[in-house]
């Protein structure tokens, strides 16, 4: 299978740190907080109480694991879209290191052959100054002959679309962000999920039915984000033409 690259050029954009918050700094010189660190505060309560449950080792280990897995089975799926000779990469055949990975990406393959063409880009970065977010998408191609928003996502078992729901508005915030930058409209948003039991799960959805709930999470953000710079600002004895 080759892949068809019909690539977009998109202006670059650079990830920092900023007040301990991940931003991304624009050509213009604006900065925006990426889309990730924006969702974080619906899923904050969950992830606590979680944490709380299992332990901050546990919780950390089960964390790491999972990042690590979902990274590299990420960029086993990048690499095969780019049409990266069969045999590929020898570092994803360790099987000592990426056994895992490299089993769970086997599982996507069929599905990334029969759906997925026409590439437009890859791990590109985006942003808008209409919703002021920022972030990377793994993939914009055509899914079943319809421009996507195509996410890769890994998971110790089946998911649902309750779980998922953070999963689509981040998909739908790219789209807007892309058809900002390049005019180009993308309704459709692809969540491709691949279990540690070898289950392939394809959620396809339409963005406009996620940029209500977009709009009120950045509202969240934004309002949590004030909170705390004013709790700093409070807590300071050193503000300039204040009392101490």
């Amino acid at each position: 299978m080759k892949f068809n690259h019909e690539t977009v050029e998109l202006p670059p954009i650079t990830a920092i740190n900023k007040d301990g918050v991940r931003v991304y700094e624009t050509p213009q010189g604006k900065y925006y907080p990426s889309i990730t660190t924006v969702l974080s505060i619906r899923n904050k309560k969950g992830i606590m109480e979680w944490r709380k449950r299992v332990g901050d080792d546990v919780a950390n280990y089960i964390a790491r694991t999972a990042a690590n897995r979902g990274t590299k089975v990420h960029h086993m799926c990048e690499d095969y879209l780019n049409n990266v000779e069969k045999d590929w990469p020898e570092k994803w055949k360790e099987h000592t290191k990426h056994f895992l990975p490299y089993t769970l990406f086997g599982q996507v393959r069929p599905h990334l052959d029969k759906n997925v063409n026409n590439i437009l880009s890859q791990e590109c970065g985006l942003y808008s100054d209409k919703y002021r977010v920022a972030g990377r998408v793994d993939c914009i191609a055509e899914y079943n002959q319809i421009p996507s928003i195509i996410d890769f996502k890994t998971s110790t078992r089946e998911r649902n679309d309750e779980w998922n729901e953070s999963y689509y508005i981040q998909a739908s915030a790219y789209a807007e962000m892309f058809e900002e930058r390049t005019g180009i409209e993308i309704n459709q948003i692809v969540i491709l999920v691949v279990t540690e039991d070898g289950v392939v799960q394809e959620f396809v959805k339409d963005k406009g039915e996620y940029l209500p709930k977009l709009i009120e999470a950045i509202d969240d953000f934004t309002t949590d984000w004030e909170k705390e710079e004013n709790e700093k600002v409070d807590e300071s004895p050193a503000v300039i033409g204040a009392p101490v």
